[in-house]
């Protein structure tokens, strides 16, 4: 094929005006499954306290005599009194009025958009820390305060790996982060362990979290309820690839797949045991502009209660 002589084309045009969708494409997950599912609370200090307390173990040798009046007794064990910090987060913006009056593509308003961006931004950033393997830090003049991570809090029912792994050692305040061991595979036979660990500890665990490796590895596990199932309506069938549900000697567990933890943590948890307390809600700060432009201050203080660490359960050190 030929172009007869002379064909103007576009490629010599000067004047094509430019096209440009109005739609902005973001992949980037949002879901905060771990913060979505804890429970809330309002704390009124840096220092955030609670208490904690357990019944005593069962005695079998209970038996006593017929009138016995006691000479002495029962010692009364005092609660136990748990404490985190609240640590601050927050994201920055400033943007320039020209930027904020000229017409856009995807958004009408820059400086509505980039809020909007920080802000989910600024929540994954929540996700991850209080997941993340950080001891709690009463912080300084020139030191941030941190809030404990779960990593940090859980350390009664656990499974490590060799080598130097060890759980988290402290009193009443989560100081000290976990040491991670040498990695492994992830077998449903270190699940059941940990899930009948905290069981026995009188846990009632509902939730096990996972990151996207060992989302796929539970998926393979025998105690997977459901693999295949009957599809009768007239529409068209869906391959169930993925373990959503977990059947154990002791309880159903939904799995949940959470893209910003650590990948090496199985977690075993009950989240009415658990929850992400505000000193701060998140808001927005005006802060006052200088020269031609508009700033904000998007800021949340906050930090993790772990309401009873032993009703909670981790495999760790799994790397495949």
């Amino acid at each position: 094929m030929a172009v007869a002589t002379g064909t103007f084309k576009t490629y010599e045009a000067k004047g094509i005006k430019e096209e440009l969708s109005n739609i902005i494409y973001n992949i980037s997950p949002e879901e905060t499954p771990f913060m979505s599912n804890a429970g809330r609370g309002k704390i009124s200090s840096v220092l955030f306290e609670f208490q904690q307390d357990s019944l005593a173990a069962p005695d079998a040798a209970n038996q006593q005599l017929e009138g016995d009046d006691p000479a002495a007794f029962d010692s009364v064990v005092a609660t136990v009194r748990m404490t985190n910090y609240a640590q601050i987060s927050r994201k920055t913006l400033s943007i320039s009025g020209t930027e904020e009056v000229v017409d856009k593509a995807g958004r009408k308003s820059e400086l509505a958009y980039q809020q909007s961006k920080k802000g989910a931004e600024l929540k994954r950033d929540m996700e991850g820390m209080l997941l993340s393997n950080t001891a709690a830090n009463a912080g300084a003049a020139g030191t941030a305060r941190k809030t404990a991570g779960l990593p940090a809090w859980v350390k009664t029912n656990t499974s490590k790996g060799a080598g130097a792994g060890a759980d988290p050692v402290y009193t009443t305040l989560p100081n000290n982060a976990r040491t991670d061991g040498t990695g492994r595979a992830g077998t449903e036979a270190l699940l059941k362990t940990v899930i009948q660990l905290q069981w026995a500890q009188g846990g009632e665990s509902d939730t096990i979290m996972v990151g996207g490796v060992q989302k796929q590895a539970i998926s393979a596990y025998a105690g997977i309820a459901t693999k295949t199932y009957q599809q009768t309506a007239k529409v068209a069938s869906a391959i169930i690839g993925a373990a959503d549900v977990y059947v154990s000697d002791f309880g159903i567990f939904a799995v949940v797949p959470n893209r910003f933890q650590r990948a090496i943590d199985q977690w075993v948890l009950n989240f009415e045991l658990i929850d992400v307390v505000f000193l701060r809600h998140m808001f927005v700060k005006k802060i006052a502009d200088t020269g031609d432009s508009s700033k904000r201050l998007m800021l949340v203080e906050y930090g993790l209660k772990v309401k009873q660490e032993a009703g909670l359960g981790l495999v760790t050190d799994v790397t495949s």
